[in-house]
């Protein structure tokens, strides 16, 4: 006899119907978000059954994890959502069964849900190729699916084994794990049997030239080799592997230490296959229109569905399409919606390359009318220029009058208006060279050549019609709103970014006598140009003085407009950064001088010019490491990194740096980093110039130079370019006659390659244009903007840089030469100068009110180093001890903290009471005298103990705290979390007492029960301390009865074929 069926909510809705969604990746939560936006009469009971053990998060921007190893940052809603709105949520939880006689879905964990209508969105899994061995569970081999994969990936990776690494497959899925594993500093490899990359997206020369372009960055390309086997060692680890040429039968035993199967994905529809539900010819669960499958009461959406049984999509916005079918006949909304299919259409920046393939049908790529040479069924335009790296090629039938497609590499600025005129089935009175950008095209429109039935986000289907309708008829005025309105931008991103969004909603504003909000932010009405303006012309030398001339609402500001001001102040004036109260402008790393780490501890780097150090100096970075535990690494700017400085052991450790000789290296700031160079003409045989004497010059002139973001330079000393000069945001490669000048390059997450802006210029000359082009760019870029995406957004781009440089155009060469001199002759190293001064040094401790030390997060030792243990997987978060929620508070006490000159105005600094660390904040109120708050000093996300540090601003009139590590705002008031996040952290009453500060607290046990350091200390990857009473309200999963669904989560991987939703 089965168990009885647990129904998924008690709804007193009657009767309720249960609908029941198995899998909770981005297409099962957007049917979610879709009933409850359209269940307006609150008809349904949801449950949804989630595999992970992680709530949804965003897999198109899986990539990123790599960069900030955050998985908050990919989530699509807080735990707290699925409470919120009453939906059950089951979560390291996989549905194993359906029994469709008794209408039930049994669970790994031994549960019946019964449901009335059940929805399949369990995605898809890797598919890894029955090629010899390489289903084998070998150390080292890897899919690229889930963020559990990326982490098993990041943490082989971490522990030292990985010297190559090779991802299999040359298509979006391979090059994504390519840039992956690229960022994460290995020697890349990208193996793809095609003799180019993204065979079905791409022709064999948009292929090549991609493939070009990848190899540039460092990546390393092995085409027409196909895997036979893999070589492992005799502990199972992967050594490489053995491939065979395609073209010519050659064998190769390639070593490698790492392997990313990238070969596709296939549905994953077992439960479907199980049930006896009609698949789809090629697998995939076989839908109609409106999402039913061969059981009526059985539907499925996203990459699960086969869609007439023919087609299963991919990508995710075709999922978000079928929800939105489903819903509107679920809810009877829209009872004949119904879905026809859905656009094949990309735009993607694949290693920094901006790709594009678009078409007016599937036939365009599953007939290969992209590729085709036969001039029946269509004809082709082409541009190409491999200097610059762009591709275009647009197909039309063979009257020219109706364009199929096409597809763009490198520059995919015309991708939105190409879609728009494949989709509308004429050409609007144009020809096809016209449409290609041969000339005669006529007046262009302002927005880019846009009708209003032109879709701008594919990710939602949202056209430059619904943004001028949104910023028309609902009053939006900013991007956010949009987000909010439309959700808009909210998918892949690419449309904001890359995309012509921006510039509509700023059409569309104006067309309505609105101009686009472009200020820094609501206390700051004005752009940083006009800023900068304003503080240079009228000589303001303070926050206070700059607010009372240009600011609005509070003076407390935010943690937006307080750095970007602290940084005008700086650029400007050059006066130390910690000087009359600019500290408490600054975001934690410049107010203490250096970049805090995830352990709360900070890094250590001193200034290498050029790369250049000797043996003296190096025994002496090694002695400070030594004697204060400090782990070591070389960076890729050419100095040495010294990771985990407790804040209060700062000053003497900069103290014995600079007593050796060596200078602030700026690693905290937006400012100069370093001046990378090649040993050049002094030891190598093919210099052609003294790069490292260059490099040095260069590194000591611009030194302290603080500008809108950070600046790296190098040079190269021949055209082989060892210091990737063309990189940098400035450059210099040596030629015979002097140096090639380069400016406006990056790395980072979108890297740029370098633009010439001047050739074979002598020493002297190559100076004059990098202090006017560093200067001219301080002067006009926005806040945190980089100099590749300044020159972008710059008229006139780089011809009108140069007019600027070289030619003098605008007459500011002389002034803005003077501002440099200033700058360069005012600099002063910033670390000797708090060694020297006794203020300034005591501003450097962890507790205000004793010398104590504690540490926030336990070490273990790897590689014969301490690195911190693991970040905690952490839920929602509600103090049990704060001034609003206790009930016992007669047993309360005052109790003294310091003196009033112990805080710094506008700012915090953490006391210690008991084992408890509480942050203490004083705000000035102007004439009014101070306000006073406490909080506790842990910030719940991360449990890093570091809120003292945070910048103080305001939100809507209420006071807050930002944290510095990932920007969570706090009420300073109540404790409540501003930002949206599921967090309370505790609030304390304060009061000022002939100069002394005392905090109104329970007594010393009850507060260390609550809050102690050594409760809550971060000691190797543990979610919720279980030691002591009263654990606060932590609540990671929701069941029907409030208790965890399920603990032991299903991981098969690339060895069992399947992966987990």
């Amino acid at each position: 006899m089965a168990p009885h069926a647990t129904s998924a909510d008690s709804s007193s809705l009657s009767p309720p119907v249960r609908v029941v969604i198995v899998g909770n990746g981005p297409v099962g939560h957007r049917f979610l978000e879709d009933v409850l936006e359209l269940d307006s009469e609150k008809r349904f009971q949801l449950t949804s059954i989630c595999e992970e053990k992680r709530h949804a998060y965003n897999r198109v921007q899986l990539t990123s994890y790599f960069k900030h190893h955050d998985p908050d940052q990919l989530s699509l809603c807080g735990s707290s959502w699925f409470g919120e709105h009453n939906v059950a949520f089951h979560i390291s939880c996989r549905a194993v069964k359906v029994n469709r006689e008794a209408h039930t879905v049994e669970t790994s964990d031994g549960r019946y849900i019964a449901y009335d209508k059940l929805v399949l969105a369990t995605g898809s899994y890797a598919f890894v190729p029955a090629l010899g061995n390489l289903d084998q569970c070998a150390k080292g081999l890897f899919v690229y699916r889930t963020l559990d994969d990326t982490e098993a990936i990041v943490e082989y990776i971490k522990s030292g084994r990985v010297r190559r690494a090779a991802a299999i497959g040359g298509g979006l899925l391979g090059l994504e794990a390519a840039k992956a594993l690229y960022d994460m500093r290995v020697e890349t490899h990208v193996m793809e049997h095609n003799p180019y990359l993204m065979p079905r997206q791409l022709d064999a020369t948009g292929g090549k030239m991609l493939v070009d372009m990848i190899k540039r960055l460092g990546i390393h390309v092995e085409l027409n080799w196909r895997t036979q086997d893999l070589l492992l060692d005799d502990g199972g680890s992967l050594r490489g592997l053995r491939l065979k040429n395609k073209a010519s039968g050659e064998m190769w035993e390639f070593e490698c230490d790492m392997l990313v199967v990238c070969a596709g994905i296939r549905p994953r529809d077992e439960l479907g296959r199980n049930c006896g539900i009609e698949l789809g010819a090629q697998g995939g669960i076989k839908v109609d229109d409106h999402m039913r499958t061969s059981d009526p009461d059985i539907y499925a959406i996203g990459e699960v569905a086969s869609h007439r049984g023919k087609m299963t999509y991919g990508l995710v916005a075709p999922g978000w399409e079928m929800s939105k079918v489903l819903v509107s006949n679920l809810t009877g909304v829209n009872p004949d919606a119904a879905y026809t299919g859905s656009d094949l259409s990309t735009k993607l920046k694949l290693l920094g390359v901006d790709v594009a393939s678009f078409g007016h049908s599937d036939d365009f790529w599953f007939k290969n009318q992209f590729k085709t040479d036969d001039a029946t069924k269509a004809v082709s335009l082409t541009q190409a220029d491999p200097f610059l790296g762009h591709y275009k090629k647009l197909v039309f039938n063979p009257t020219g009058d109706f364009l199929l497609g096409g597809m763009l590499v490198g520059d995919v600025s015309d991708y939105t208006r190409l879609l728009s005129a494949a989709k509308r089935g004429h050409l609007n009175g144009k020809s096809p060279a016209e449409l290609m950008g041969f000339g005669g095209a006529g007046e262009k429109k302002t927005d880019g050549g846009l009708d209003d039935a032109d879709v701008v986000c594919t990710c939602f289907g949202i056209t430059k019609g619904d943004i001028d309708s949104a910023v028309k008829d609902k009053g939006v005025s900013t991007l956010e709103q949009l987000k909010k309105t439309t959700k808009c931008g909210t998918g892949c991103g690419g449309c904001i970014v890359t995309g012509p969004v921006k510039k509509i909603l700023a059409d569309a504003l104006k067309k309505m006598g609105k101009d686009a909000f472009s200020g820094i932010c609501s206390h700051f009405p004005l752009t940083r140009k006009q800023l900068f303006d304003v503080v240079k012309i009228k000589g303001l030398k303070s926050y206070k003085e700059i607010f009372d001339h240009v600011g609005k609402g509070d003076p407390k500001g935010c943690e937006t407009c307080k750095p970007a001001i602290a940084s005008i102040l700086a650029s400007l004036w050059n006066e130390h950064i910690l000087a009359s109260s600019r500290d408490v402008l600054q975001d934690t790393n410049d107010r203490f001088l250096a970049n805090i780490q995830r352990s709360g501890t900070y890094s250590v780097i001193p200034r290498i010019p050029g790369g250049e150090i000797t043996p003296a100096g190096l025994r002496v970075i090694a002695d400070v490491g030594v004697k204060y535990g400090l782990y070591t690494k070389i960076t890729g700017g050419q100095r040495i990194d010294l990771f985990g400085a407790a804040v209060q052991d700062l000053p003497q450790i900069w103290e014995e740096l600079v007593d050796a000789g060596f200078e602030s290296g700026h690693a905290y700031a937006k400012s100069l980093r370093t001046v990378k160079s090649c040993v050049g003409s002094t030891w190598c045989r093919y210099g052609q110039q003294d790069s490292v004497g260059m490099a040095i010059l260069l590194e000591n002139r611009y030194k302290g130079l603080r500008s809108p973001h950070k600046l790296k330079g190098g040079v190269s000393g021949c055209v082989r370019e060892c210091a990737e000069a063309q990189g940098k945001d400035f450059g210099l490669i040596a030629t015979d006659k002097g140096y090639n000048l380069y400016v406006c390059g990056n790395g980072g997450a979108r890297p740029a390659h370098a633009k010439l802006l001047a050739s074979d210029v002598d020493e002297a000359t190559a100076i004059k244009y990098l202090d006017r082009f560093l200067m001219f760019y301080i002067y006009t870029a926005d806040p945190l903007q980089r100099t590749a995406p300044w020159l972008e957004n710059l008229e006139g781009g780089l011809d009108h840089l140069k007019q600027v440089v070289i030619d003098d155009k605008l007459g500011l060469a002389e002034e803005l030469e003077q501002r440099m001199e200033y700058v360069i002759d005012t600099y002063k190293c910033e670390w000797k100068e708090v060694v020297d001064n006794p203020k300034l040094r005591a501003r450097f401790s962890q507790f205000a009110n004793t010398t104590d030390k504690d540490q926030g997060m336990s070490d273990q030792s790897v590689r014969g180093q301490s690195y911190p243990v693991p970040w905690p997987e952490t839920g929602p978060w509600e103090a049990e001890v704060s001034k609003d929620t206790s009930t016992d508070v007669k047993q309360w006490q005052w109790t003294d903290v310091g003196t009033v000159d112990d805080f710094p105005l506008n700012g915090g600094a953490a006391v210690k009471v008991g084992d408890t660390q509480l942050a203490v904040f004083r705000v000035s109120k102007g004439d009014e005298g101070d306000r006073w708050f406490a909080t506790q000093n842990m910030c719940p996300h991360k449990r890093a103990f570091v809120l003292s540090r945070g910048l103080i601003g305001e939100h809507q009139g209420e006071p807050k705290v930002a944290c510095p590590f990932h920007k969570k705002t706090f009420s300073l008031e109540t404790g409540a979390c501003l930002s949206g996040d599921p967090y309370k952290i505790a609030a304390f009453d304060v009061k000022i007492d002939g100069g002394r500060v005392s905090l109104h607290l329970p007594p010393t046990q009850e507060l260390d029960k609550a809050l102690a350091t050594s409760r809550w200390r971060v000691t190797g990857g543990e979610s919720n301390p279980q030691s002591g009473g009263g654990s606060p309200k932590i609540l990671d999963t929701f069941g029907e009865d409030g208790g965890k669904c399920g603990t032991q989560q299903q991981q098969e991987g690339a060895c069992g074929g399947k992966l987990n939703w």
